[in-house]
């Protein structure tokens, strides 16, 4: 038989359905919690959640996904938006299987390269967006929009920050 990965069989899943799992270690900051609303938001569920189907009691216990289920939970709109269903990719492993599945799907999101981030932001400066912008829809604050500025150098990107006056040397007589 030809192996078929779990992603071609997406199911829409009442979210009454759908539980946490108790195991799972990974935790996502209010910042990134608000990037990924606005992300569902503006792009939609683009990632199904990934679950294992307990037949006995007839709910789908979450492996991977729990933060875009948090995301459904916790805001009326994106919950009428999708009528209560989420996507869901069913998988079917022992506990010890689901355990490690969901470590590694957290472990293999990766970070984002400084260098590549502060091209990103230099891009979008000079295309016309505000620190405003970049920080809404990029998740970042103003101090991290401002170090991602200062690594590209280029004094352009500072046109539009305010400076504070700084203090003076008193010179000596």
């Amino acid at each position: 038989m030809e192996y078929k990965s779990p992603v071609y069989n997406i199911t829409a899943v009442p979210i009454d359905k759908i539980q946490a799992n108790n195991y799972n270690p990974n935790s996502v900051a209010p910042p990134e919690m608000k990037l990924l609303y606005e992300s569902i938001k503006n792009d939609g569920y683009t990632m199904p959640i990934v679950c294992y189907y307990d037949t006995e009691q007839d709910i789908y216990i979450i492996v991977d996904g729990f933060h875009r289920y948090r995301i459904m939970k916790e805001y009326p709109d994106i919950y009428e938006r999708e009528g209560g269903m989420l996507p869901v990719s069913v998988i079917n492993k022992s506990i010890d299987e689901r355990m490690a599945s969901t470590i590694r799907h957290n472990r293999a999101r990766g970070t984002h390269d400084v260098e590549l981030m502060s091209n990103i932001v230099k891009d979008l400066h000079e295309l016309g967006r505000s620190d405003a912008w970049i920080s809404k829809h990029l998740g970042m604050d103003r101090d991290e929009i401002l170090r991602l500025k200062q690594i590209t150098g280029l004094a352009s990107l500072f046109k539009d920050i305010n400076f504070g006056k700084a203090w003076k040397p008193v010179e000596e007589e």
